[in-house]
């Protein structure tokens, strides 16, 4: 017993002092092969405020910056798990859709590294887009908490848990909303489940995206709430969301020249038509796409929101329903005859 007590103590000091000189080691010239390191890889200019060995087996670095993308108090590197401390990365897309990311070179085959943690304390995200502003249009992702973690056993597993939130500003760091995700992912066989959260966000600062596809008025404010459920199996994703529009309000528009054809678009209209009266609108509809390639064009999406608009004729008073199908109906009728008036012109 005692001969297991000694070796046990000469294992530990053995790895005390392999310890020791890799702290001496990193902090003569850790720093310097760091720095090195990213600038020759990533083509911009870097500088830390210093490296650290942690317990058990982590490197720590402090007060790093990497050109105008990246700047952190800590970072941290420990078994495959990679924490970030208040980092802020400043990602900036030009006119031509081009975004500020390096692009790696690899000249020779590096094995893969696979992290099974990655936890994101207070960072912030800074989105500069220089297509659709050229002097930039600026969006601002902060309060970001994240922690996303592989299952351990069994080892081959790629099942991962998650969970964020963030909070969303607009150039003058005035919030927006936030939002918040959690649950799990099984990169394997392709199954999710998970739930996103949108709180209280002014979507009017977003117009320059989603342009008129609301409306063709011009909204003066509107505040979104979501709910989206997320499930998928063998890669069969299904989102169930619950959308709630409300405080919308629309600015006032100039009444067209005789000689326009006044536009119509049923989708828009139909929003406008079931906002009861105090602005809000409610829809619930259900998304089926694939996880491996999520995505939905407009027209199947205006397909969706349209008859989930439709079953929400009952939510409204008869009378203000039938005032507003009313005035709808007379927007057809106007459409019909400025087509008539221009068939006439022609013969």
């Amino acid at each position: 017993m005692k001969r297991i007590n000694k070796i046990a103590i000469w294992i530990l000091l053995i790895l005390f002092a392999i310890f020791i000189s890799c702290s001496i080691a990193i902090a003569l010239y850790g720093k310097r092969i760091v720095v090195n390191l990213i600038e020759q890889n990533l083509k911009m200019k870097a500088s830390l405020g210093g490296i650290s060995l942690g317990l058990p087996f982590s490197i720590n670095l402090t007060n790093l910056e990497v050109g105008n993308l990246l700047k952190a108090d800590t970072i941290s590197v420990s078994l495959n798990r990679l924490t970030l401390i208040n980092a802020v990365i400043n990602l900036e897309q030009s006119q031509d859709g081009t975004l500020n990311l390096p692009r790696f070179k690899q000249k020779n085959k590096v094995a893969p590294v696979f992290l099974t943690g990655l936890a994101i304390k207070n960072g912030e995200l800074i989105f500069t887009d220089k297509k659709v502003n050229p002097e930039g249009y600026r969006i601002i992702v902060g309060k970001i908490n994240a922690y996303i973690s592989k299952v351990m056993l069994p080892p081959t597993s790629l099942n991962t848990k998650f969970k964020l939130s963030a909070t969303l500003m607009d150039s003058d760091a005035r919030v927006l909303g936030s939002a918040d995700t959690s649950g799990w992912i099984d990169f394997g066989p392709k199954n999710m489940d998970a739930t996103l959260h949108i709180k209280d966000l002014d979507i009017t600062y977003f117009h320059p995206y989603y342009g008129n596809f609301i409306s063709d008025k011009k909204l003066l404010s509107a505040r979104l709430n979501l709910t989206s459920i997320l499930k998928a199996e063998n890669n069969d994703l299904t989102i169930t969301s619950d959308f709630k529009l409300s405080d919308l309000v629309y600015a006032k528009q100039e009444q067209p020249k005789e000689a326009e054809l006044p536009k119509f678009d049923l989708l828009k209209n139909t929003l406008e038509l079931f906002t009861d009266a105090r602005g809000n609108l409610s829809l619930d509809f259900t998304i089926n796409t694939k996880l491996d390639n999520p995505g939905i064009n407009i027209s199947e999406l205006k397909r969706v929101v349209l008859n989930s608009a439709i079953k929400n004729l009952s939510n409204q008073p008869p009378e203000a329903l039938i005032e507003k199908v009313t005035n709808t109906l007379e927007q057809f009728k106007d459409f019909g005859k400025e087509l008539k008036n221009i068939f006439k012109k022609k013969e």
